[in-house]
């Protein structure tokens, strides 16, 4: 898994140094921190001891291409609409999320109840992609102003290596298909539904947030992302969704970050 990281890492900043190379843009490297709700078959739907609990936490690195700038010239580029209001963003980054049952199930003095409880795992996620933001008010304007806010929206997609962790403090601790401290009273996590074993998939991302100028040189930036894998084995887990509609929607997360924006020359 190690050396897909890298061979996509180096794709991603492969595409953006020859589009830096042929066109001429500046850039933009930047870091960010923030914690995570992560929303998968752990716990129940719309309860919010299960949102509240089932958090971690996120970190990353960014790249951006400015197109309204070029650094070889300290010059700005054509004035055109898309220079002025987009941006491209490459991110590598990697999130950390601890998952428990949480709900009216988990709190129930039976079998299952006790079973569900007794389940706890991890989910770790390595993200690589791109994505563009759409900023409202003019990226010109904002950079030559201290103290400006502004405002963008972004999507995109990336590229997920997951790592789930899926363990029971009954029976032998490490859950597989026959493992006994991992069925309920449905036996809903028999039969395939549960796999740490791992792997990668496409996931959409969205996102809102602003950017706060800061210098001439550097920005602070907060957003708000929605993030939505197409696997449900993200967590580790995934029952029949025949049997078990509530569990029928793909893990996503939501994400709060805070960053920082250097300029490059």
């Amino acid at each position: 898994m190690t050396k897909k990281i890298i061979y996509s890492l180096l794709l991603v900043i492969g595409i953006s140094q020859f589009s830096s190379a042929q066109f001429g843009f500046s850039h933009e490297v930047g870091a960010f921190v923030g914690p995570v709700a992560f929303q998968s078959d752990f716990g129940e739907r719309r309860d919010l001891t299960t949102n509240a609990g089932n958090t971690g936490f996120g970190v990353g690195l960014v790249h951006y291409m400015n197109f309204s700038y070029r650094a070889e010239c300290n010059c700005y580029t054509p004035e055109t609409y898309f220079n002025d209001h987009f941006k491209l963003r490459t991110e590598l980054s990697f999130t950390k999320t601890k998952l428990d049952h949480f709900g009216e199930w988990a709190e129930k003095q039976s079998l299952g109840g006790q079973q569900l409880r007794a389940m706890d795992g991890e989910a770790k996620v390595t993200d690589i992609g791109m994505q563009l933001e759409f900023f409202p008010w003019s990226i010109r304007q904002f950079t030559a102003t201290d103290g400006a806010w502004g405002p963008f929206i972004g999507l995109g997609a990336h590229y997920n290596f997951y790592k789930p962790n899926v363990r029971s403090s009954i029976g032998s601790g490490k859950i597989t298909s026959q493992t006994t401290g991992a069925i309920d009273d449905g036996q809903k996590f028999l039969n395939g539904a549960v796999n740490n074993d791992g792997g990668s998939t496409w996931s959409i991302v969205s996102s809102v947030g602003s950017r706060y100028k800061l210098n001439e040189m550097s920005d602070l930036f907060v957003e708000l992302r929605w993030q939505y894998y197409f696997s449900n084995y993200v967590d580790g887990l995934s029952p029949d969704q025949a049997k078990y509609p509530e569990n029928k929607v793909n893990d996503w997360n939501v994400w709060l970050n805070f960053g920082y924006i250097y300029y490059l020359d």
